[in-house]
C-alpha cells in the first residue's frame, strides 16, 4: 500500500479594508511611528470595524476564496478546522458556522485554539486525519479578530495587532510531498505573562470585570518576548537538524508575525537571509492564528513545487512548535 502524504493544494486569505496606521494610533495613545517600528515593525494593521462582524466573517471570506482557486465542490470536503482565540460565542464553534455559510453538507467542524500556534497544530491535525486514511479534504483556518479584545489605550499592546484570516485546502497524495514533520509543544508556564483575565469560567464577566478592563488581551511583553525569541530558534533549529536542512536548501522560513526582532532571531539561528523569509508584519500586524497562512497568501506566486518551507510559531500557554513542509505546487500557476 502506497504511504498517503498530506498535501496543501490552495491557499485563501482575506483581511478587512479599514487600515489602521501608526500615525492614527499616535492619536489614541501615548506612541509613534518610530516607537513602534522601532521595537515591533509595525506600519500599519488591519481592522474589522463594520458592526455585528465577528471572525467567522473572516475565516468565510478567506475560505470561500480558497474553495474557489482549488475549485473544490461543497460535499467533497470531509472536515473545518478553524484555528482562533476570538471565536464569534463561546459556543457553538466558529467552524460551525463557516459550515453553513460555505454550504458544506458533508463536513464536521470544530474549532482549535492554541493562540498564536494555532494554525500549526491544525496543521499536523489534519494531517494526521489525511494519513489515517480516513479523510480526503480538510480545509484548515487561521482567523482572529484581535481588535475585539484590544485595549486601545495601552500603548504596550494596541499597536502590535490587527485582525485578517487565511485557509489552506489540505488533501490526500501518493507523491512526496507535504506536511512531513511537526515538533510541537506546550508547557502551561505562561499564565502569568500572557491571558484574559476574565471571561471564561474561573471569572465570568461582572461590573467589577468591566470596570477594571479584564476582557482585554494582558501581556508581559518583555518576558513573553524572551521566551518566543529563545523557543522558536531552538525549536526550528532542531527541526533543520532533523532533516538535514541548511541555509542552501531551506526556501523558505515561515514564522509568527509577532515582532521582527524575534523574526530576524529567528532566520540568524539559521544563518538563512531574510529574502527567504516570509514576512507580512509591517502590513498587517499580529493576527494571532491567521499569521502563518496569511504569509503563504501573500507569498503563494514565489512558491516552487518541491520548496523546503519550516514553519514556526510562539503563542499564549505557552505554546511553540514548528513544521517541515515540502511544498506541493507552483504558486505562480495558481
Amino acid at each position: 500500500m502506497e504511504k498517503i502524504n498530506a498535501v496543501i493544494t490552495g491557499v485563501g486569505g482575506y483581511i478587512p479594508d479599514y487600515v489602521l496606521t501608526n500615525e492614527e494610533l499616535s492619536r489614541m495613545v501615548d506612541t509613534n511611528d518610530e516607537w513602534i517600528m522601532t521595537r515591533i515593525g509595525v506600519k500599519e494593521r488591519r481592522i474589522l470595524n463594520e458592526e455585528g462582524l465577528g471572525t467567522s466573517y473572516l475565516a468565510r471570506k478567506a475560505a470561500k476564496q480558497l474553495m474557489q482557486k482549488t475549485d473544490s465542490d461543497p460535499e467533497s470536503i470531509d472536515c473545518v478546522i478553524v484555528a482562533t482565540t476570538t471565536p464569534d460565542y463561546h459556543f457553538p464553534s466558529t467552524a460551525s458556522i463557516l459550515c453553513d455559510k460555505l454550504g458544506l453538507k458533508n463536513a464536521y467542524a470544530f474549532d482549535l485554539q492554541a493562540a498564536c500556534s494555532g494554525f500549526l497544530y491544525a496543521m499536523e491535525t489534519a494531517a494526521s486525519m489525511i494519513q489515517s486514511g480516513r479523510h480526503k479534504k480538510v480545509i484548515i483556518v487561521g482567523a482572529d479578530k484581535m481588535s475585539s479584545m484590544v485595549n486601545y489605550s495601552d500603548r504596550a499592546t494596541c499597536p502590535i495587532f490587527g485582525d485578517g484570516a487565511a485557509a489552506c485546502m489540505v488533501e490526500a497524495t501518493t507523491e512526496d510531498y507535504g506536511i512531513i514533520d511537526s515538533i510541537l509543544r506546550t508547557d502551561g508556564k505562561g499564565l502569568p505573562f500572557l491571558h484574559m483575565k476574565a471571561g471564561g469560567s474561573v471569572c465570568p464577566p461582572s461590573y467589577f470585570t468591566i470596570d477594571n478592563k479584564m476582557h482585554y488581551l494582558y501581556q508581559e511583553g518583555r518576558t513573553v518576548f524572551k521566551y518566543a525569541v529563545s523557543s522558536m530558534s531552538d525549536v526550528t533549529e532542531q527541526m533543520a537538524k532533523k532533516h538535514g536542512l541548511n541555509k542552501d536548501n531551506i526556501d523558505w522560513i515561515v514564522p509568527h508575525q509577532a515582532n521582527l526582532r524575534i523574526i530576524d532571531a529567528v532566520a540568524s539561528r539559521l544563518e538563512v537571509p531574510l529574502s527567504k523569509v516570509m514576512v507580512n508584519i509591517q502590513r498587517y500586524g499580529n493576527t494571532s492564528a491567521g499569521t502563518l497562512p496569511l504569509c503563504l497568501w501573500d507569498y503563494e506566486k514565489q512558491l516552487k513545487k518541491g520548496d523546503n518551507l519550516i514553519f514556526t510559531a510562539f503563542g499564549a500557554g505557552f505554546t511553540w512548535g514548528a513544521s517541515y513542509v515540502k511544498w506541493g505546487y507552483d504558486g505562480d500557476k495558481i
